[in-house]
């Protein structure tokens, strides 16, 4: 992927990701979303599995092909007593064996079974590394969105302090009942509770993203000009097969590659080759004891080579072995076909969600504009006055008390716009993962 390709984007990301780390007592540093997704990739756990497993299915591949690597073996041995009787070898100081695989139609299947597991292993990776930037770019948006709402509510706090304390003079004078001076103070209370919410969000928000990073916690400042524009995909955007289906693809053909390898060993031959060089020894009289037992002398130094030919006729065992890599074939077979359906009901509910929560995030919008104009209508009649004068049937003139109201609303219907700009954010990025278009977000996200 793009954002592993990069080396001076890579260096720059492990370099902040260093710098941070060896100061924890600094203040908190405003970090893109783009540092945040690579260092997020390279601290992943997930990552290193797949990496490991890779690595595994790299050298699976290695050792299917060396079966046909001739094997060299080396020995040496030296008898400890003098041999009384018919020895069961030739005594040999020094021998040698070659030994390699020279033809056999299961193995080559066996190989394109592991060549199979490299790209399972490979498009496993990728799959983990698309995983960790949908996580990492989550945690970063809803940070950067707890963020502005509990400025917000600061400010929504502040207002409610004025509200209590113009309702404590009003109550003071008789002008309001103290019921109004009580509700004040519970919308304050209730303030205050939202705000302690908020902050417990943005500390856990900041400790998921500190261990997915590994960076110190709560050293991580969003910055919103790093975020680029989802975009708004459709199911029959031009869907593509994500890593995920495409490794388990890959996977099953591996296994349906080993099953034809088990089944071509019960009745096709295989050939290998052998060659064995020895070298006698006649020390303590072994040489020639053995010698009384043959017409003529052993000699010195033995050297024989070969191809050997085996004709499977009836082996119970590999009859058995094969059933069972075919039932695991089918197994991965159902496994891929499950994992599609799953995924094609996931994209049907993730459409059906996006229209829901585009509507209501058009609404809430409204909803903040509107407030917005309320608000700067109170405004303009507290200093203009309401026009209606003051006599008999005449709209009471507004208050103090009503701008505070609606400043609190504002920010109220303006926290509201940005949870529904969220949870849009949120299913937009799960459809384009579940599409196949989240690299291309990605690549985005590292060109900006």
């Amino acid at each position: 992927m793009k954002s592993r390709n990069n080396p001076l984007k890579g260096w720059a990301s492990v370099l902040l990701g260093a710098a941070l780390a060896a100061a924890p007592a600094l203040l908190p540093a405003q970090v893109s979303l783009t540092t945040v997704v690579d260092l997020a990739q390279r601290n992943s756990s997930a990552v290193k599995l797949a990496e490991a497993d890779l690595q595994k299915a790299q050298a699976a591949l290695a050792q299917t092909q060396d079966a046909f690597v001739p094997s060299l073996t080396f020995g040496s041995g030296l008898p400890a007593f003098h041999t009384i009787g018919f020895m069961p070898g030739v005594p040999a100081t020094f021998s040698g064996t070659v030994q390699s695989m020279a033809f056999s139609l299961s193995q080559n299947q066996y190989i394109g079974a592991a060549r199979f597991g490299i790209k399972a292993a490979s498009l496993n990776l990728k799959d983990a590394l698309e995983q960790v930037a949908l996580d990492a770019s989550t945690a970063y948006i809803e940070l950067e969105t707890v963020n502005r709402e509990l400025d917000s509510t600061r400010q929504q706090e502040a207002y409610a302090g004025r509200l209590v304390g113009i309702e404590q003079q009003r109550a003071e004078a008789g002008v309001d009942p103290l019921s109004e001076l009580l509700q004040a103070q519970l919308t304050a209370a209730q303030l205050k509770l939202k705000r302690l919410h908020l902050e417990t969000r943005a500390c856990t928000l900041n400790k998921h993203l500190a261990v997915l990073t590994g960076l110190p916690a709560g050293s991580i400042t969003t910055d919103p000009s790093s975020i680029p524009e989802i975009p708004a995909l459709k199911a029959e955007d031009a869907p593509r097969t994500t890593f995920g289906l495409q490794s388990a693809q890959m996977f099953a053909n591996s296994k349906h590659s080993i099953a034809r390898g088990d089944r071509m060993s019960e009745y096709l031959p295989e050939i290998s080759f052998n060659a064995q060089y020895s070298s006698t020894t006649d020390i303590l009289n072994v040489l020639n004891t053995v010698d009384e037992y043959y017409k003529k002398n052993i000699p010195p130094v033995n050297f024989s080579s070969g191809f050997q030919i085996e004709f499977p006729l009836f082996d119970m065992s590999r009859r058995a072995k094969a059933k069972e890599s075919a039932a695991e074939a089918l197994r991965a077979t159902v496994e891929v076909e499950q994992a599609q359906r799953q995924n094609e009901v996931q994209i049907a509910e993730l459409t059906g969600s996006l229209r829901e929560l585009d509507t209501l995030a058009e609404i809430a919008s409204l909803k903040q504009q509107i407030a917005h104009e309320q608000l700067q209508s109170v405004l303009a009649q507290l200093e203009l006055g309401n026009g209606s004068g003051n006599g008999p049937g005449a709209t009471p003139q507004l208050t103090p008390k009503a701008e505070q109201l609606a400043r609190i609303d504002e920010r109220q219907k303006f926290q509201d716009s940005l949870d529904a700009g969220l949870e849009l954010s949120k299913a937009r990025l799960s459809l384009l993962r579940a599409l196949g278009h989240m690299e291309d977000w990605l690549q985005e996200l590292h060109a900006k």
